[in-house]
């Protein structure tokens, strides 16, 4: 008969989503050894291995993606479970997993958790940053609560509601060969020294992702923690930045750039709001997509 308890479920839950047993052990707040042996207790209570690993990481084997299914379940049972009983004594009443892009991240949502949160203070919001094609695997897949993704993606059977409407545009320094334009390809672009967030950022790697499709190089010239510090350095004439319009338009307003729209299809980004069900998120998660919505 196969024995684990909620730490080995919440383990290898963390160790699937994290892709390795080193980056997953990290997030149970686990020594690398306990990880390592817990995985490996599940496996011989199991009779069956659960991981197939390499050198590139952690993947689930078949079983072990039967696991992970059940592991999110006990655990999202968990979790409601002592948001209700926390509600009788007073302490925090639950917490939401969103995951949303870099434009959804930097730009809309600080403002919308910060209204929301002074609104609930029991309630805790863990955000983390991914890719759109990404997001949609996760939600669907029961890793996150609620997604925030480019309403250019396909979300299959999920459920979704309008969020934001944004698109990317070219942040040039005046003067520079393509701050006169009215608009201008992505490819045209790449003729050009960048700017932009660093490698591990979702939009770095959309943007990589859609470079390699034409078969160009990113010139990334300098590596930044935020859209804000991107206009800035496009202003010093470092190199092109690709930023949100509603970023650049507030830059523009202190710096010397020019805002020029990119004529790709893919460069609009109305956001959407992604889930499995909204009627079977707890109440404080449904308070939250209403105000994201409103």
């Amino acid at each position: 008969m196969m024995r684990f308890d909620l730490v080995d479920l919440s383990l290898f839950r963390h160790v699937v989503e994290a892709g390795s047993i080193t980056h997953g052990a990290a997030w149970a707040h686990l020594a690398l050894a306990a990880a390592s042996t817990r995985i490996r207790g599940l496996e011989e209570s199991l009779g069956a291995a659960l991981l197939t690993r390499s050198r590139l990481g952690a993947s689930p084997t078949p079983a072990g993606r039967a696991l992970l299914a059940h592991a999110r379940t006990i655990l999202a049972a968990v979790e409601r479970m002592q948001t209700e009983l926390s509600a009788f004594s007073g302490g925090t009443v639950g917490q939401i997993r969103v995951v949303a892009n870099t434009n959804a991240l930097t730009e809309f949502l600080p403002e919308a958790l910060s209204a929301y949160l002074a609104a609930h203070p029991g309630v805790s919001v863990d955000i983390d940053e991914h890719t759109s094609d990404e997001i949609v695997g996760l939600v669907a897949e029961g890793a996150a609560d609620l997604g925030i993704l480019s309403g250019t993606v396909d979300t299959a059977a999920l459920q979704t509601f309008p969020f934001r409407q944004d698109r990317f545009v070219v942040a040039a320094a005046s003067g520079h060969p393509l701050a006169g334009r009215e608009a201008v390809s992505f490819a045209q672009v790449l003729e050009h020294d960048l700017v932009g967030l660093d490698r591990a950022s979702a939009i770095t790697r959309f943007l990589a992702e859609r470079a390699a499709r034409i078969g160009r190089p990113m010139r990334l010239r300098v590596q930044l923690r935020g859209f804000d510090a991107v206009c800035r350095l496009a202003d010093a004439r470092v190199g092109l930045g690709i930023v949100p319009e509603s970023t650049a338009r507030r830059a523009a307003r202190g710096l010397d750039i020019a805002v020029v729209p990119l004529t790709d299809p893919w460069a609009s980004r109305d956001l959407t709001l992604c889930l499995r069900d909204l009627a079977a998120l707890p109440a404080f998660a449904q308070a939250f997509v209403a105000h994201l919505r409103a």
